[in-house]
C-alpha cells in the first residue's frame, strides 16, 4: 500500500498556529504518512513543489481582524499558477486557525480555507467530531471544546505565548491530522484501485 504524503501548509505570526502545525503534524505522522510542514511566508520553491506532490494539504492560518493572516493571503494569491494549470485538482484538504477569542471569527478563516481548497477543485476534509464543552456535564478539556465542525479552531490567552495553546486545541489539531492522514490512506488506495 502506497503511503500518503501529507503537507500542512501554515502561518504562524506569534507562535500558537505553530503549536497547532506541530500537533496537526503528529496526529498524521501517527498513522504513518509522509508529513511536510511548511512555512508559507518562508516558502521555497522546493515546498511548492512539495505541495503539488502531496494527497492531501492542510492548510493553517491565525485569524486577525475576522479572517485569515495577510502572510497566509499571500500564499493564496500565490497558488493562482496552480489553480490554472489545476495542479490541486481533487487532492484533499483540511484547515485549522486559532484566534484570542473564544469564537473570534474563526469561522470566517474556516471558510476562507476551505473556499480556497474548492477554488482549486480540491475536496474538503472536515473535522468529524461532535462539539465538546456544550453539556453541563462537558469540560473545557472536551475535544472540539470550541464547537467548530468545518475544522479546528483554537484559542490562546493574547498574553501568553506558544506554551499558553490550551491543550485540548491541541489534542483537536492532532485529530484533525490523524483524520485527514486516514483519509488520505482511503483516498490514495481508491485512486491506485481505479
Amino acid at each position: 500500500m502506497t503511503t500518503p504524503v501529507v503537507s500542512i501548509a501554515f502561518h504562524s505570526g506569534y507562535g500558537h498556529t505553530a503549536v497547532l502545525a506541530e500537533a496537526v503534524r503528529e496526529g498524521a505522522e501517527s498513522t504513518g504518512a509522509t508529513v511536510h510542514l511548511i512555512k508559507v511566508d518562508e516558502i521555497t520553491e522546493e515546498q511548492w513543489q512539495l505541495l503539488d506532490g502531496s494527497d492531501a494539504i492542510v492548510f493553517g492560518s491565525p485569524t486577525y481582524m475576522g479572517g485569515a493572516s495577510s502572510a497566509f493571503h499571500t500564499f493564496a494569491e500565490a497558488s493562482s499558477g496552480r489553480w490554472f494549470e489545476r495542479g490541486w485538482q481533487d487532492k484533499l484538504a483540511a484547515g485549522f486557525s486559532n484566534s484570542g477569542s473564544k469564537s473570534g471569527d474563526k469561522l470566517a478563516t474556516l471558510q476562507f480555507l476551505s473556499g480556497l481548497a474548492a477554488q482549486h477543485g480540491m475536496t474538503w476534509v472536515n473535522l468529524g467530531l461532535l462539539p465538546g464543552w456544550n453539556s453541563s456535564e462537558g469540560t473545557e478539556s472536551d475535544l472540539n471544546r470550541l464547537g467548530f465542525f468545518l475544522g479546528a479552531g483554537a484559542q490562546s490567552n493574547t498574553d501568553q505565548g506558544p506554551e499558553g495553546v490550551h491543550k485540548s486545541d491541541v489534542a483537536t489539531a492532532e485529530h484533525l491530522g490523524r483524520r485527514v492522514a486516514e483519509q488520505a490512506k482511503i483516498f490514495v488506495a481508491g485512486k491506485a484501485a481505479a
